[in-house]
């Protein structure tokens, strides 16, 4: 493999797993055979070129595979992703992560194998590499084309938190899920005429939140970008609870939301190889302060609750119809990008057109809720007004 190829492509996924990766793998893989290309699927994201081992004779397979069109059509219409996926930082590799043939060389706390990954990339003959995934993935493509490498890159995340785009592949399929598995769990709810809380992701932006709020599948939501007050919150559910037939109300809790003079809640000393303190539970918290207070706004007689993390079970399946075609077409954005010669850039869904952007978008901004644009603060729900013109899932422009 250590002999340069013209025109070969290396594709990766990191991070969470989501609907519409296997989908966008497919169109880049069946588009650049097409056209005449070789494309290399890189397993478990970074983590995959970080373990190469550079010899003649060494077994890779656990790293790469050739990608062919037989075996992207077999897997283009499933969920998550067959190339697998780690949340590998390649410029931060634990002393006990570091493959075991580099032991030698790279010794400290956490080491930057960057070199490795470029004569890693020159082992493999690849000449493009296109990473599919959300900031943290994509900032070590950013650090990759600083460093020379031809990189282009496709936006994916649950959450929609990627700078640059309005949309990122996984979206669609996570607010779908999610308002199918509240209509499931609200006939339990109106069953025991229970407030429920639901904890969704979102760990700095509120998107995964809002957009089921919006749709109506639950009456109130907390979200990242704006502290709550917990008496509020409860007086609301409770009135809504008091207001509906069926007796039951429910709110979607992300993930990183704050209590108002708190802040997120956090697993005790884990961290993720970004550096991110693994998040530790805010619906568990919400729920029971709840409980302790509904009392007092029901007339001295507490409310039972239902408590439930979401989680996973919005990111498992098949993809959406959206998640289906947007991957289809950002894989082909970014080939038709590769084919002009263009480098150093995102492949996004701006105001309803594809388009691409500079892939440094991603490290130089943050991608949140306007509050003051979208969101109701006295009423903890988004706000059903100044609609025209906006793109289709509302308060995704930055524009």
């Amino acid at each position: 493999m250590s002999k340069k190829k013209p025109g070969v492509i290396g594709i990766l996924t990191g991070g969470g797993d989501v609907p519409g990766l296997n989908p966008a793998i497919r169109a880049v893989t069946v588009r650049a055979i097409r056209e005449g290309y070789q494309v290399i699927g890189l397993k478990r994201g970074w983590g995959g070129l970080v373990d190469i081992v550079r010899e003649k004779d060494a077994d890779n397979s656990d790293n790469f595979q050739m990608l062919t069109e037989e075996v992207v059509n077999r897997a283009g219409r499933t969920g998550g992703t067959f190339l697998h996926t780690s949340r590998t930082n390649a410029a931060r590799v634990k002393l006990e992560n570091v493959p075991a043939h580099l032991k030698d060389k790279y010794k400290d706390e956490r080491n930057d194998l960057t070199p490795e990954i470029l004569k890693n990339l020159d082992f493999l003959g690849i000449d493009t590499l296109i990473p599919i995934g959300g900031d943290d993935t994509l900032s070590y493509g950013v650090r990759l084309y600083q460093e020379g490498f031809k990189v282009i890159a496709i936006p994916k995340t649950m959450d929609n938190d990627v700078p640059g785009t309005d949309y990122c592949i996984g979206f669609s399929t996570c607010v779908t899920r999610t308002i199918s598995l509240i209509n499931n769990l609200r006939t339990i709810a109106g069953s025991h005429e229970r407030i429920m809380i639901l904890e969704v992701f979102g760990r700095y932006a509120g998107f995964t939140a809002m957009l089921p709020t919006m749709a109506g599948a639950a009456h109130r939501c907390v979200i990242p970008e704006w502290k709550f007050n917990i008496d509020r919150l409860t007086e609301l559910l409770v009135s809504d609870r008091k207001l509906n037939p069926s007796k039951y109300s429910i709110a979607l809790v992300s993930e990183g939301a704050r209590f108002e003079g708190g802040e997120m809640i956090f697993k005790e000393g884990a961290t993720d190889a970004f550096g991110h303190a693994k998040l530790g539970g805010i619906g568990d918290a919400v729920a029971g302060e709840i409980l302790k207070r509904t009392a007092q706004y029901n007339n001295g007689v507490t409310i039972n609750l239902i408590n439930q993390n979401l989680g996973y079970m919005v990111r498992g399946g098949d993809p959406d119809a959206v998640d289906s075609i947007v991957p289809m077409a950002f894989g082909n954005l970014a080939l038709d990008l590769l084919l002009k010669g263009i480098h150093g850039r995102l492949v996004v869904l701006k105001n309803g057109r594809y388009d691409n952007v500079p892939l440094d978008v991603v490290t130089g901004s943050k991608k949140m809720v306007n509050v003051d644009q979208y969101y109701n603060t006295e009423r903890y729900r988004p706000k059903y007004e100044s609609f025209e013109m906006k793109p289709m899932f509302i308060m995704t422009s930055e524009v």
